[in-house]
C-alpha cells in the first residue's frame, strides 16, 4: 500500500450571518458566498436539504459557482430516515433523489442518511433498508454515508451490513453519539461537533494537529491508532478519499478550523480570488 487518497474539508452550508465579516469579507455580496467559500474550502455539506427539496436549476447554479475539483456532501431529507419503519421511507427516497442532485455532476460527493437518536438498531430492518440505497443516479455513480446517534449501533453486526454494501458509517465526533471509527467503504465522513467559538481557529493547535494525523491515517488506508474500531477484520488497507467537516454549535470558527486542517493535510491547495 503506498500513497493517500484525497482529504477534503469544509463547514455545513454557506449562508450564516455570523460569518459575514469574519470568514466572508466586508462587502460580500450574500450572491457571491458559495462562490468565495467553495475557492478556501474543498468541501460544503449541503444541510438545507435536510428540511426542504430545491428545484433543478438550484443545483445547477450551485455547481457552476464552484471550481473544478470541488465537492458537496448532501444531506438527505428527513422524511427518509425519520420512520418508525424504515422501509415506509422509500417514497421519500425516490423523491429527494430525484429533485435534481444529478446537476451537481462531478460536484457530487456523499450523500448523507442521519438518523434521530432515538432509533434503534434492528438488523434485519437496516439491512433492507441499506438495501434501497442506489449505486448510481443516471449513471452518476453515487456514495453514501450513515449518521447514527443511539448506542445500540456500536455493534459489529453494523459495521458488517455497511461494509458489504460500501456504505460509510460518520464518524460524529460528540460524546452524545456513538463513535464508530470502522472503515466500511472507499471513503471516510467525519463530523467534528466540538470546535470551540472562543478560540479563532475553532480548536487549539495541538488538537488540529490531532485531526490531521488522524484524517492522514484514513487516506492511507488505515484507521488512527487510538480510535478502537468494533471489527477489526476490516478490509485491505487503501488510500481512501476522507470528508471531513466541523460542524458544531455556534459554528462562528468553522470556516477558520476547516482551512486550518486544509492547511495541514493539503499542501497543493491554493485558495482563489472571484
Amino acid at each position: 500500500m503506498a500513497g493517500e487518497g484525497k482529504i477534503r474539508c469544509g463547514i455545513g452550508g454557506w449562508t450564516f450571518e455570523p460569518w459575514r465579516g469574519v470568514f466572508y469579507p466586508e462587502g460580500l455580496k450574500h450572491a457571491d458566498e458559495l462562490a468565495y467559500a467553495s475557492r478556501h474550502l474543498t468541501a460544503i455539506e449541503i444541510n438545507g436539504t435536510y428540511y426542504s427539496s430545491f428545484k433543478p436549476d438550484s443545483w445547477a447554479k450551485w455547481r457552476a459557482a464552484t471550481p473544478d475539483g470541488f465537492k458537496f456532501a448532501v444531506k438527505a431529507s428527513r422524511f427518509c430516515t425519520n420512520r418508525k419503519v424504515l422501509s415506509d421511507g422509500k417514497g421519500s427516497m425516490d423523491i429527494f433523489l430525484g429533485q435534481g442532485l444529478t446537476e451537481l455532476g462531478d460536484r457530487l460527493g456523499p450523500i448523507l442518511w442521519q438518523f434521530a437518536p432515538t432509533k434503534k438498531f434492528d438488523y434485519d430492518e437496516f439491512a433492507a433498508w441499506l438495501d434501497l440505497l442506489p449505486r448510481s443516479l443516471e449513471n452518476l455513480p453515487l456514495k453514501h454515508v450513515v449518521e447514527v446517534r443511539n448506542a445500540s449501533f456500536a455493534d459489529a453486526r453494523f459495521v458488517g451490513l455497511c461494509r458489504d454494501r460500501n456504505v460509510a458509517i460518520c464518524n460524529s465526533e460528540n460524546e452524545n453519539y456513538p463513535f464508530i471509527p470502522d472503515v466500511t467503504a472507499d471513503f471516510v465522513y467525519l463530523r467534528l461537533l466540538s470546535a470551540n467559538d472562543e478560540i479563532p481557529t475553532g480548536y487549539e493547535a495541538k488538537d488540529l494537529d490531532m485531526w490531521a494525523d488522524r484524517f492522514r491515517a484514513y487516506a492511507q488506508g488505515g484507521i488512527p491508532g487510538d480510535f478502537q474500531p468494533l471489527d477489526r477484520t476490516g478490509p485491505p488497507e487503501e488510500p481512501r478519499d476522507v470528508y471531513a467537516f466541523v460542524i458544531h454549535e455556534g459554528k462562528v470558527r468553522a470556516p477558520a478550523a476547516a482551512m486550518e486542517f486544509i492547511r495541514r493535510v493539503d499542501t497543493t491547495f491554493q485558495a482563489q480570488a472571484l
